[in-house]
């Protein structure tokens, strides 16, 4: 087993560092699904996702010496080259022009329920509408959005992650939900 409770992440990236293969393949596993999900909420593309988490650890191999402990946690370091490799990505693809494809519908299982069914569309809806608003959002609004709410990040990490201060983090994720809400009270507004 490649996990060891003695390694820490500081402790991997300086091995990484000296090219240490089973420290760079420790780090990645553990670290492979949080990249991916953040890339994959920031771009609502797996093909960018993909693209992406393969850049960061790339780059983490090539660069795991720059790593300073003083300045920020290693999950902070990788976030941050993380969120760099999205934004080229968005900046390529411009995201603002391209909604997220609708959802084919599913046919109904022939025993359920026509309330459930009735239920589960209304929550796929729900869900696919917060999802488009998400990807609509700015994305200074959008990365704190993904990092605290869907990844459960601290205010602390995710300042560390994007570079900047906590009440930042605190006031950006105040004006996205706002602005989240608005968006989905107009989307269930046109829907009816």
């Amino acid at each position: 087993m490649l996990e060891s409770p003695s390694h820490s992440d500081d402790d991997l990236l300086r091995l990484i560092a000296k090219g240490h293969e089973p420290a760079f393949v420790e780090f990645y596993r553990k670290h492979q699904g949080s990249v991916y999900r953040f890339a994959l909420h920031m771009s609502g593309k797996t093909e960018i996702a993909e693209e992406v988490t393969q850049e960061v650890f790339l780059t983490v191999m090539a660069v795991a010496k720059q790593y300073d402990s003083e300045r920020g946690s290693a999950v902070s370091y990788l976030y941050g080259i993380t969120r760099n490799f999205v934004l080229r990505c968005l900046e390529r693809e411009r995201p603002y022009v391209a909604a997220l494809e609708d959802v084919e519908n599913e046919q109904a299982d022939a025993m359920a329920d026509e309330h459930d069914l009735l239920s589960e569309l209304a929550r796929n809806e729900r869900i696919e509408l917060l999802h488009k608003a998400v990807l609509a959002l700015p994305p200074a609004y959008r990365e704190v959005v993904v990092l605290c709410d869907l990844n459960e990040m601290d205010y602390a990490e995710a300042a560390g992650a994007l570079g900047c201060a906590i009440g930042t983090i605190r006031s950006r994720l105040h004006r996205a939900r706002a602005l989240l809400m608005e968006k989905m009270r107009a989307a269930e507004r046109c829907a009816v």
